[in-house]
């Protein structure tokens, strides 16, 4: 059922409507003429409000559970109240403040991701996800750096810029010069290609045994190339945090609807399919229960939002699952200012796939 503009509802079913929404949103419970009599912004009899919520009940926009008289909106509801009514609040400096130091804390790409999925879920009392950069850069160099007591530091860099690093352990014993013969090796190889692409050129090269390396220096390429090889296969499509979240009090009368939730939840790859959706958006996307073939049976909503890396491409998707009745007013710039977080990061080049 296609949602009506609002401008089809006088101003006394708005009212009592946006009321009726935002009860529902704050409680998770319907809401009845009882607590909508006793608010200030209407004037109207308890035989009028209940003639009202029944016009809207028969527009589509709200539903009477059968274990009680009061109202809840439907998805269709939802979507006229967001699209139309909303007001959003922005993102308080102290939720800024967590999301900008969660993304600061030093380490891979992958650990920032999973890091900008918890605090989200955190701060949303929702389950936060993130849907990891798929695009491969092209490579500029690969150097070992000596750190002492048996350990040297393998630094990647990318040619948009990105650099990622990781520490590996070295041989006993290992010289100087086994370092930088090994790191001059790589470069050559690495330079205009994906990591992918490298590691089995460079596979090729040493096993036919034409790498004109040392034993030491063909050790050194193996174990830098090795750490990240395991990263690549270990990257997920999307990162999920906070599912506990959706089991709270509210979730303990509607316990078939949260399994339904965390079934999806655990098929990543068709939530990661949803997420998809939102890559060409120019603005945070909401999809709420039942306008999502994923989500139908769960009413559940999600509200995401695209990253970019330093050439304004979109390079993944961030944000929140959780149950329809989603603070959307709270969540919606919460999800938009994480999103920019990350640009901001790819910007600098930290998001290389």
């Amino acid at each position: 059922m296609a949602s009506l503009p609002i401008s089809e509802l006088n101003s006394r079913a708005r009212e009592i409507f946006r009321l009726v929404v935002e009860g529902y949103l704050a409680s998770g419970q319907p809401v009845g003429s009882k607590a909508l009599a006793g608010a200030a912004t209407v004037n109207l009899s308890p035989a009028s409000i209940r003639s009202v919520l029944h016009d809207l009940e028969s527009l589509g926009l709200l539903a009477s559970p059968h274990t009680s008289a009061g109202r809840m909106p439907t998805d269709v509801g939802l979507r006229l109240f967001v699209d139309g009514m909303m007001q959003v609040a922005e993102p308080t400096a102290d939720e800024r403040a967590a999301i900008e130091r969660r993304l600061a804390e030093p380490g891979p790409i992958e650990q920032a991701l999973a890091a900008t999925s918890a605090v989200l879920s955190e701060l949303s009392a929702a389950a936060g996800v993130v849907m990891v950069p798929r695009r491969e850069a092209r490579l500029s160099q690969l150097q070992l750096v000596p750190l002492g007591a048996g350990q040297a530091l393998a630094v990647l860099v990318s040619e948009d810029g990105g650099i990622e690093n990781r520490v590996i352990p070295l041989p006993p014993g290992t010289p100087a010069t086994s370092l930088q013969q090994a790191s001059n090796y790589l470069t050559a190889r690495l330079s205009g290609r994906t990591l992918g692409e490298a590691i089995v050129a460079i596979g090729e090269e040493i096993g036919a045994g034409r790498s004109a390396l040392d034993a030491a220096s063909r050790d050194l390429v193996e174990r830098g190339l090795a750490v990240w090889s395991e990263d690549a296969q270990a990257r997920p499509v999307l990162i999920v945090r906070g599912q506990a979240n959706l089991l709270d009090e509210t979730a303990l009368g509607d316990l078939e609807r949260v399994r339904s939730l965390l079934d999806d939840l655990e098929n990543k790859q068709s939530v990661a399919a949803l997420l998809d959706a939102a890559r060409e958006a120019e603005a945070t996307r909401i999809f709420i229960g039942a306008e999502n073939r994923l989500f139908a049976l769960s009413g559940s909503a999600v509200i995401a939002s695209p990253y970019r890396d330093r050439e304004g491409r979109v390079v993944g998707v961030v944000g929140v699952i959780g149950p329809t009745r989603l603070n959307y007013a709270r969540l919606v710039p919460m999800v938009d200012f994480t999103a920019q977080a990350l640009s901001n990061m790819g910007a600098m080049g930290k998001l290389i796939g």
